[in-house]
């Protein structure tokens, strides 16, 4: 009895447009992209305050990010993972402020996830501000209303990556407070619902 496998079709590679740079490895920005769309991915708001300045100014300002690039790093001890662009205002303010906080988003919630990906958005105060939401004690990250499932944590490693940062954190606390819906996904580049 053989182990041997048919060998798999060949797949032409998908040409690069003028634009996107080809690396030294081969691979294109654009083929690069175009594979990785096909990995399913869940969606999550990441949050985080940002202490004011002055302290007998305003409160500060809560500040959030859609990702995809989220993932249990390890259960002892319960450690997250979170990849972020560097310069990106988020891992500037993660630099700066280790409590943070992710709410997993359902399916209803794709116009959150929407919101807080736009480039060149509106303050997000505005963003936040029809949102339903609750302030978490351990972080001082709002925690969206709604949501499967909502951690807060502790930053405990900063590891650059290329053009991003992965910021592994200790989670302080988890919580499930809504079991209705399925989880938002993020697939080909849109957001999906399973099923």
């Amino acid at each position: 009895m053989s182990n041997t496998f048919p060998a798999a079709s060949p797949v032409a590679p998908a040409a690069a447009s003028p634009t996107s740079p080809v690396h030294a490895e081969g691979v294109s920005n654009d083929e690069f992209r175009a594979a990785m769309s096909r990995l399913a991915a869940g969606v999550v708001l990441v949050t985080a305050h940002e202490p004011a300045l002055d302290p007998d100014g305003p409160d500060g300002e809560d500040v959030g990010m859609t990702a995809t690039a989220f993932l249990s790093v390890s259960l002892d001890p319960p450690l997250v993972m979170v990849s972020l662009r560097d310069g990106s205002r988020m891992d500037d303010l993660l630099a700066e402020q280790p409590l943070w906080a992710v709410s997993v988003l359902s399916e209803s919630q794709r116009h959150i996830a929407g919101r807080f990906a736009m480039k060149g958005r509106i303050s997000d105060r505005l963003l936040f501000e029809d949102i339903p939401y609750v302030r978490g004690q351990a972080s001082g990250a709002l925690l969206v209303g709604g949501s499967l499932a909502t951690l807060e944590v502790r930053t405990e490693q900063r590891v650059p990556a290329g053009d991003h940062t992965l910021v592994i954190g200790r989670v302080l606390t988890a919580r499930v407070p809504s079991a209705d819906g399925g989880p938002l996904a993020y697939f080909k580049g849109r957001y999906r619902q399973l099923g």
